[in-house]
Parts: C-alpha cells; sequence; structure tokens
C-alpha cells in the first residue's frame, strides 16, 4: 500500500469521528424529571415527566403546552410516568399504575392523541402487581401493527426466568392491545403469558426499532456492572438472575457467569456499569458520520456513545462526551434535520454541530 493511500485512510477514519468540541449544546426549556418523548410532528415533542404530566414542547419557541389526562399512576422509587410514543394519531404511555395495597405494575395504556385532554385505557398491565419501587423498564417501539415494551423485574431478580408472570420480559402486543397470534405461546413456548416475546431482562430502559435491519434492540441495567446493548429475539432468554453479564451484586457476591450457551448473548456489555438508558439507530443528514450506528445514552457516566456492530465480532465503540448535560433520559433524532434532542434529569437539550 502507498504512503499516499495509507494518509487518505487514516484521514477518512478519523474525519467520522466526531469530537465534543464539534458539538454544540442549547437548551430548550427546564422540566422536573423528563422521561419518555416523541416526536408528533416536525415542530413539537409530546414528552411523559416522572411525577405525573404530559406536556407539548414547540423546539423552536420553547413554549410548553401541558395536557390533561386520566392516568391512574403512582410516583413511588423509579416509578411514575414512564415512555410515550406518538403515531397516526394515536397515543401509547407505558407507567407505573396504582394496583392497590401499595402494589403496581408496569401498565400500557392508549388514547386518541388530543392537545387538551386525553382520555386513556389500559391495553396491558404486568402482573403480578408487586410492593416495589424498583426495575419498571420501561419503553416502547411500534413495529408496523406491533406494540414492543420492556417490562422491569422489580427487583425480583429470578421472576425473570419465570414465563408465567410479566416482570422481567420484553412484551409484543399488537397496537389495540390485541395478543399476536405467532407469539412464542402459541408456536413452542406454552407455559408462558401470551404476551411474553422474550425473557429474562433485569431493567430495560432502552428500545429502539432499527430503521435499517428492521430489528429491535434494548439496553439493560445490570447489577454492579454488566450494563448491555442487544437485539430482541422471539421466544429466547437473556439470562437474569440465572446470568450476571460481567456484573456481581450490590454487595460484591456473584451473581453468575457473563455468559453461557442457551441464552441470548449481548452485542456489548459495560463492567463496570454506564446505567445504560435510551437508545436509538442513527439516521438523519447532521450526523453523517453515525448512520447506522447505535447512540447509547447513560445516567451514571452522563455520556453520549456510539456502537458500529455491523461486524459481531468487531464491535467499535467511542465515547462522544460526558458530562455535558447531565444524567440522560431519553434521546430523539429530529426526523427532517437529524438533530439530536435529549432529556435530562431537569431539561430538554439540542445537540448539533458547531
Amino acid at each position: 500500500m502507498s504512503k499516499k493511500i495509507l494518509v487518505i485512510i487514516i484521514f477518512f477514519f478519523f474525519s467520522s469521528v466526531l469530537k465534543a468540541e464539534e458539538l454544540k449544546f442549547k437548551k430548550i426549556v427546564n422540566l422536573d424529571k423528563p422521561w419518555g418523548s416523541s416526536f408528533i410532528n416536525e415542530n413539537e415533542l409530546i414528552i411523559t415527566e416522572k411525577k405525573g404530566k404530559i406536556k407539548i414542547i414547540n423546539i423552536n419557541s420553547s413554549e410548553i403546552f401541558e395536557i390533561i389526562h386520566n392516568l391512574n399512576f403512582k410516583v413511588h422509587g423509579q416509578g411514575g410516568l414512564l415512555d410515550i410514543i406518538y403515531k397516526n394519531n394515536g397515543l401509547w404511555i407505558s407507567y407505573t399504575e396504582d394496583r392497590g395495597d401499595w402494589k403496581t405494575s408496569t401498565s400500557i395504556a392508549k388514547a386518541d392523541f388530543n392537545r387538551k385532554n386525553l382520555s386513556f385505557k389500559n391495553i396491558f398491565q404486568a402482573n403480578p402487581p408487586i410492593d416495589s419501587g424498583y426495575h419498571f423498564g420501561s419503553r416502547l417501539v411500534i413495529k408496523d401493527n406491533y406494540l414492543y415494551s420492556s417490562a422491569g423485574e422489580r427487583g425480583e431478580g429470578m421472576i425473570a426466568q419465570d414465563p408465567t408472570k410479566h416482570p422481567g420480559s420484553i412484551i409484543r402486543i399488537h397496537l389495540d392491545g390485541t395478543i399476536p397470534k405467532d407469539n412464542p405461546k402459541f408456536i413452542d413456548k406454552k407455559k408462558w403469558l401470551p404476551e411474553i416475546f422474550q425473557i429474562g431482562v433485569r431493567n430495560p430502559q432502552g428500545l429502539t426499532l432499527s430503521p435499517y435491519d428492521g430489528k429491535v434492540y434494548a439496553s439493560n441495567h445490570g447489577a454492579k456492572g454488566g450494563d448491555w446493548f442487544g437485539e430482541i429475539k422471539k421466544g429466547e432468554n437473556y439470562g437474569w438472575k440465572i446470568l450476571g453479564w460481567g456484573g456481581t451484586n450490590y454487595s460484591g457476591t456473584k451473581i453468575g457467569p457473563k455468559w453461557k450457551p442457551g441464552f441470548t448473548k449481548a452485542i456489548q456489555y459495560w463492567v463496570p456499569s454506564i446505567a445504560a438508558s435510551a437508545i436509538t439507530i442513527y439516521k438523519g443528514d447532521e450526523f453523517k458520520e453515525w448512520e447506522g450506528l447505535a447512540l447509547i445514552t447513560s445516567l451514571k457516566d452522563m455520556s453520549l456513545r456510539t456502537l458500529d456492530f455491523s461486524n459481531l465480532n468487531d464491535v467499535k465503540e467511542n465515547v462522544i462526551f460526558k458530562k455535558k448535560i447531565g444524567r440522560i433520559r431519553d434521546v430523539q433524532v429530529h426526523p427532517i434535520t437529524g438533530k439530536i434532542y435529549f432529556l435530562t434529569q431537569n431539561a430538554l437539550w439540542l445537540m448539533e454541530k458547531n
């Protein structure tokens, strides 16, 4: 290889890796513990706040409009209003439902979109309800006529290995809440609850549909170490709490191996934990360098990372920034411009090229 060709290759490699100083951040509005977001048009995001509010934010004028709703929610520990997704004048929301006697569930409700008053109706409840403020999940993804949702294991550990209970699983239902006839129960998993698509997850707070391969991907919190990013696979098992994914209990005791045959293997693991949060697969004009890469946000180290997982034997990770805007809860790519919007612990932020 000539020196000239080598120089060209090196130039293009390094020019594809954006540095933090090449990025510009702008705070759009202050918020109170926002959790989920979805574009309803090119100028507006609809967002949830954990404490119970649903708001529309104009990303150009920074105007905020609050919407009344009828959800029977409970703010308990990590629970409250969670993810929200808009499509074709419909809204779906995951939330911590008050089931009485201090028990709650990760539930999903649907409403016709209305700017003043949302009349939600439940289409799914994770059973059994549990008295716990931990590990609700929960992200939502729409693929065709299917709604995918992640349901955390509520701190109950091995419940994630019990397919007769919803906590610790990935749910797949139709958009109206009816159950797909090709879900695992109807094929080869007779003991599974009909809504369950995959089991063995702990606290999955990232879920996304790739616009490139049409697959659904998730991110998941480990315990002390063992966060992961991986593909959602029908009828399979990610192994919690048989597997520890490289992490340990908070007491320091061992959980189990990182992976073993018979379980779904994640694409990327993080030890120590980064507290992986929302994810997306980038497609857009603003950051052409990231086409097809997974964007991984985190709470603990307040970072944005890119993952090139086109070769599963050689996954490439780049930390784009850390501690620029705080703990990152959600990420959205603008459908027209490709600019990136983040929800942090107390604000909505825009990221674009400097």
